[in-house]
């Protein structure tokens, strides 16, 4: 444990963008699987520019404004990949690991975001 170093944000959700990729790359061709893929595909790679321009922020405003985008994409990938899968478009294995890092990367998000309106005296 102690040679590890913990993966950043701009890391994770870049990772998460490029398995979200390959879903959708390994999605079958028909009209259903790529108008879900499609909609799966835009926001789960929208998290990490979302977490980019967060970062870039010149206010705490700012911060906040593009994290709670970065929740809503990532409440939408997890509706997006629930669908999928009750759709019988991919096997629940195959989209457990992705809807783990969802749920993984929205805890986080949603730490962020509420510690700074704490600061912001918002809450």
């Amino acid at each position: 444990m102690e040679n590890e170093t913990p993966v950043d944000l701009r890391t994770r959700t870049a990772d998460f963008a490029l398995r979200i990729v390959k879903l959708y790359v390994s999605l079958p061709k028909t009209t259903e699987a790529q108008v879900l893929g499609k909609q799966v595909l835009r926001s789960g790679t929208s998290i990490g520019a979302h977490y980019r321009e967060g970062h870039r922020a010149k206010s705490d405003a700012d911060i906040v404004n593009k994290f709670e985008t970065a929740l809503q994409e990532l409440d939408e990938t997890d509706y997006w990949l629930e669908l999928l899968v009750k759709a019988g478009i991919i096997p629940t294995q195959k989209a457990d690991p992705l809807r783990k890092e969802t749920n993984e990367l929205l805890a986080i998000f949603t730490t962020i975001v509420t510690k700074i309106k704490k600061r912001m005296g918002r809450i």
